[in-house]
């Protein structure tokens, strides 16, 4: 049995990034849920509900403002030059 605890994203509760947890992409603390699955599934607008449904209640919901707020902060990185 280990004790290994993925490394939380920033100082996120929810968020974490590791390289031994889907190999490096921003997950969902205790699930093996990308970030950005959650956002893909929001996007082709199912609801908590549908997502409870599709991944047997492994999303935590409590994480869902985490995930939005990492969002906001990978679009609002981006910049374009005029």
């Amino acid at each position: 049995m280990s004790d290994w605890e993925p490394a939380p994203y920033k100082d996120r509760r929810w968020i974490v990034a590791d390289s031994r947890l889907l190999g490096g992409v921003l997950a969902i603390r205790g699930t093996r849920l990308s970030v950005s699955l959650i956002l893909e599934c929001l996007a082709n607008g199912m609801t908590l509900d549908d997502i409870d449904e599709s991944f047997d209640r492994t999303f935590p919901h409590e994480a869902l403002p985490e995930v939005l707020q990492v969002a906001a902060e990978m679009v609002n990185s981006y910049r374009v030059a005029a």
